[in-house]
């Protein structure tokens, strides 16, 4: 559910028009609901209600700091992967003790950017990451928390560039060597055992590639106690899928279900991390068409926005459905038109031969589903300065992100001496 919706043929954002908005800051944007991240987050931990778990939102799905400050205040943590997003989730008022930081090509002063702020954990994927954690710990007279992700080999069924718990990915530590880190984990000084972690993937669409990696990890959490190691949390990862098209993914309840019957028995606090079930449907990109175009019987809509601003398209084949911001006449005749941006790559496409009612040159489109993984991925290819990201809450919205412009961005390139 979302709260983007036609209110008298106009496309509104919970009680505020797109063309209001458009107005405002111009063309292409992103548009967030407050009500969707509301009811997404609450839907998710209510799941769990009763249940020792934590919910660490996933910084990398959308890190504004509007989107962030709202999870927050509904008393969500964060998992981060890089010392920014920690830095914009302590500045959003996550606190350290509600922070996991993840990813695998963690620095020294990242971690010690971490020990500084008192994450609650750090989710090691390597041995080497280990013995370097070890090291910038013990020279401060710490021990860093530390859960090691496992990589189950399970495949997800997600994307290839998505899946993260198959043997051939870069995540984690393989199944075989996991009870020899954890010896080597036990035996560093600046380093503390309080958990296991997993992640299999994103976009997950079934629940059982999460049920037989969660059953993976309950069968370790018992091997590792009995060697002594005192295994306190399960971080369980995020990657619930979203209706990008007509896709009908698991609902919290039934995930949360075998997250229950696979944790109860361990008496581990869980963490868990979603981030596109949040974000992904609470927010839309809006574009304008520029011109239109045929060539060779295909018919081109030619807009604003492009594979900078919005790249899954591109990056993934991603499907994001499109729709005019002005609701078409009741039997509108619809015909296949390719949506494509005007970057200088075959790739700027975000439909090919879709089926879309009559568009003409200066109407606004509506990107759907382009919360999570939208303005995160955005660049600034071709010189097209960043677009502006918009939050809307009832019948009131404000700019949480401006658009640069691009004296800002050549400011940011000085000029050598010797060129001068």
């Amino acid at each position: 559910m979302n709260h983007f919706c036609y209110r008298d043929g106009i496309l509104a954002a919970e009680e505020v028009p797109i063309p209001r908005i458009a107005e405002a800051v111009g063309t292409p944007f992103y548009c967030y609901s407050t009500a969707t991240l509301t009811r997404h987050y609450r839907v998710f931990a209510e799941a769990f209600a009763g249940c020792d778990a934590m919910i660490c939102y996933a910084v990398k799905a959308n890190s504004n700091q509007a989107v962030l400050r709202t999870l927050a205040d509904l008393g969500a943590g964060a998992d981060v992967v890089s010392g920014g997003e920690l830095r914009r989730a302590l500045a959003a008022k996550i606190p350290g003790r509600r922070i996991v930081f993840s990813g695998v090509g963690k620095t020294r002063e990242e971690m010690a950017l971490a020990l500084d702020a008192k994450i609650l954990q750090f989710n090691v994927e390597s041995e080497a990451e280990l013995e370097a954690l070890s090291a910038v710990a013990a020279e401060r007279g710490e021990r860093a928390p530390v859960a090691i992700r496992i990589n189950p080999d399970i495949d997800s069924g997600s994307h290839a560039k998505i899946a993260t718990g198959r043997r051939t990915d870069k995540f984690g530590i393989a199944w075989e060597r996991v009870e020899g880190v954890y010896d080597q984990a036990a035996a560093l000084p600046g380093i503390e055992i309080v958990g296991i972690a997993v992640h299999i993937g994103s976009q997950l669409l079934d629940l059982a590639p999460f049920q037989a990696a969660f059953a993976k990890v309950a069968g370790l959490v018992g091997t590792l106690r009995a060697k002594g190691h005192p295994i306190e949390r399960c971080d369980l990862g995020g990657g619930l899928g979203v209706p990008y098209n007509r896709e009908n993914p698991p609902d919290p309840m039934a995930y949360a279900a075998i997250v229950r019957e696979t944790t109860q028995p361990l008496g581990c606090k869980v963490i868990l991390e979603p981030g596109r079930l949040i974000a992904g449907n609470a927010g839309i990109l809006v574009t304008k068409a520029l011109y239109l175009k045929e060539s060779t019987g295909r018919h081109f809509v030619i807009v604003d926005a492009a594979m900078n601003d919005l790249l899954r398209s591109a990056l993934y084949d991603a499907f994001h459905r499109i729709e005019p911001v002005v609701e078409p006449a009741t039997g509108s005749k619809e015909a296949p038109v390719d949506i494509v941006g005007p970057v200088c790559e075959s790739g700027d496409r975000f439909a090919s031969e879709r089926p879309l009612p009559p568009i003409a040159a200066g109407d606004l489109l509506a990107i759907r589903t382009a919360g999570a993984y939208g303005a995160v991925m955005a660049s600034e290819y071709n010189t097209r300065p960043l677009v502006p990201e918009v939050l809307v809450t009832g019948d009131r919205f404000a700019i949480v992100r401006t658009r640069p412009t691009v004296e800002a961005i050549l400011a940011r390139e000085p000029i050598p001496d010797w060129l001068r």
